[in-house]
């Protein structure tokens, strides 16, 4: 007596299966244990493309493009030139948004939001996003009470990201 059913008894399943459960896992994953970036389900860009280099040399967001690319902490950066992305390669911390680019507001107040990029601001000589230009003016009420409570949220949260 055999324990596997025969062929007509099996249940049948779409052989694009595993490929689909695949792809799904990955874009739902970070790249590697302790990489926590706000990026896209697809393609896993950073900050909506924006290139993060402006901000500190334009001092404006600007469009970064597909084809000036670097990956850095399991996203994919994007950049108007290629000095800026050879400026970031060779440090990444110092362009980098805070809070893994995650809204400054929402972090604050201990979970996370997605960006716009039009919503930003530098302080000592560091990049900070928020969810929207309102939140942003939230935010700035106390810029500095707000970093602090961030900085302190941040390690559980990106524990939680899986970070």
């Amino acid at each position: 007596m055999s324990l596997i059913p025969p062929a007509a008894a099996r249940p049948r399943w779409w052989p694009g299966l595993p490929a689909i459960l695949l792809i799904a896992f990955a874009a739902a994953s970070p790249a590697m244990a302790g990489e926590v970036i706000n990026s896209s389900w697809l393609g896993g860009v950073a900050i909506e493309g924006t290139d993060p280099v402006a901000y500190f040399t334009v001092g404006k967001p600007v469009a970064g493009a597909r084809d000036l690319e670097y990956r850095w902490m399991g996203a994919t950066w994007r950049f108007a030139s290629a000095a800026n992305r050879d400026q970031f390669a060779a440090d990444p911390e110092r362009y980098a948004p805070q809070y893994g680019g995650y809204c400054a507001w929402a972090v604050s107040q201990g979970y996370t939001a997605k960006i716009d990029p039009q919503a930003w601001r530098i302080v000592g000589g560091k990049l900070y996003l928020n969810y929207s230009k309102d939140v942003q003016a939230r935010w700035a009420g106390d810029i500095p009470g707000n970093i602090a409570k961030a900085d302190a949220n941040w390690p559980q949260i990106k524990a939680d990201l899986g970070g």
